[in-house]
């Protein structure tokens, strides 16, 4: 018969399940940031997260054992519901693009989340308390799972998503005229990829942030005489470096396209001009207000990429400031970048500049703020609400409009009212 105050035998297994599946996270997190880095970059430019990623994790296994069920719970169901997110774009970026380094690691999260997480729900089980006031209780416990997985997992798991943005091949397109493939070169030493339409009317467009997202538009600019360059953003695709689906270095992919441009025969002094779809709409109008290169930008969609537009909501965003703050500090943490200044702050500084705002009726991410970013701008500018279109999705919602909108924009600010 046990002593009294024996150890029941699930207790003495539960930690080495925990730290083994700590163990395989810390194993991807190393392949991940030092062993297996992205196209264009090295072990270096992820020391920090791949150093504090390890950090926390031996902290967390070294702390297991002395928590409480509860604490023991939250820290094996939260550690279990990344390691899932860490599998999910291993057989994303698999799929899309033939499995490497650091997927094979990815592959072994799958069984490392599961296990975390059915740790959580039988020590959950096991820990449960009787008493006239236990459904108060779990009700409580139920309600304070829903928020710290709001405030604290999907935004760590968002900004994990953002910085591991799975690549994908991307085909020959139809793009209306011939095109070539070419190499754009940022200050920073990455190689990105581009496909070029030469220019008929002197003037060109940067299409951001892929060459296969928005065809229709550079099939449309094209029709037009415009020399269309669609530049697949840093970590995109078959561009080197690491990816940010919040786009917060995307102003040297810009720049490093308005500088490819300048040097063209088929474009004009002056003549250069840029589309932004998105987050590539965030890029585009913080590269406005700090390139001269640019005359004039079309942004689509932009909305939040920090906390810092999240506080223009004012106290109606007040209960989504903790997701932010922790989204933020995470995508910092994970990219190695500051986070990038208010957009509001960013138009301010647009003239002289031409911006023409675009936004959905039905958005996503904070496209109601185009509003505040309108007003304020300070140069030239132009705001357009398409009420029935979802996220950049103005050209499938009216797209004679749309054409007749973009094109008299660029033929004004571009080529002195051609269109």
């Amino acid at each position: 018969m046990p002593e009294p105050d024996a150890e029941p035998p699930f207790a003495r297994s539960a930690a080495p399940i925990f730290s083994v599946g700590a163990a395989l996270v810390g194993l991807h997190s190393v392949v991940d940031a030092f062993l297996a880095p992205e196209p264009g970059t090295a072990a270096g430019d992820h020391l920090g997260r791949g150093l504090v990623s390890l950090a926390l994790l031996v902290a967390a296994a070294a702390s297991y054992p002395r928590l409480r069920a509860g604490g023991q719970v939250v820290l094996a169901v939260t550690l279990g519901a990344l390691a899932l997110v860490g599998f999910g774009l291993a057989v994303a970026d698999a799929r899309a693009a033939g499995p490497t380094g650091e997927d094979w690691t990815g592959f072994l999260l799958a069984a490392a989340g599961l296990a975390l997480i059915g740790l959580g729900i039988v020590l959950l089980w096991r820990s449960r308390k009787g008493g006239r006031l236990r459904w108060l209780r779990r009700a409580a416990i139920a309600a304070a799972s829903v928020v710290a997985a709001y405030w604290f997992v999907m935004p760590v798991a968002i900004a994990i998503v953002a910085t591991h943005r799975p690549r994908a091949v991307v085909a020959p397109v139809d793009l209306g005229r011939g095109y070539e493939q070419v190499v754009v070169e940022t200050d920073d030493g990455l190689e990105l990829a581009a496909s070029y339409v030469p220019s008929r009317n002197g003037a060109a467009v940067i299409s951001y942030p892929t060459r296969a997202g928005k065809i229709a538009q550079a099939r449309m600019l094209a029709r037009h005489g415009y020399g269309v360059l669609l530049v697949d953003a840093r970590g995109y695709d078959a561009s080197e470096g690491d990816p940010n689906l919040f786009g917060w270095e995307g102003t040297k992919d810009v720049a490093a396209a308005v500088r490819w441009l300048q040097r063209r025969p088929d474009v004009g002094d002056g003549r250069i001009g840029g589309i932004g779809f998105s987050v590539g709409g965030e890029v585009m109008l913080q590269a406005a207000a700090s390139n001269p290169g640019l005359r004039a930008v079309v942004s689509e969609g932009a909305g939040v990429r920090s906390i810092r537009e999240e506080l223009l909501y004012g106290p109606r965003g007040w209960p989504s400031l903790p997701a932010a703050a922790v989204r933020t500090a995470a995508l910092a943490l994970l990219s190695g970048a500051p986070p990038p200044p208010s957009l509001e702050d960013v138009v301010a500084r647009n003239a002289p500049r031409h911006l023409f705002l675009i936004y959905a009726g039905r958005g996503a991410g904070g496209e109601e703020l185009n509003g505040d970013y309108y007003r304020a701008a300070a140069g030239p500018k132009l705001l357009w609400r398409i009420p029935e279109a979802h996220h950049v999705g103005g050209w499938e919602a009216r797209p004679a409009e749309y054409e007749r909108r973009v094109v008299e924009f660029f033929g004004r600010t571009l080529l002195g009212g051609r269109s």
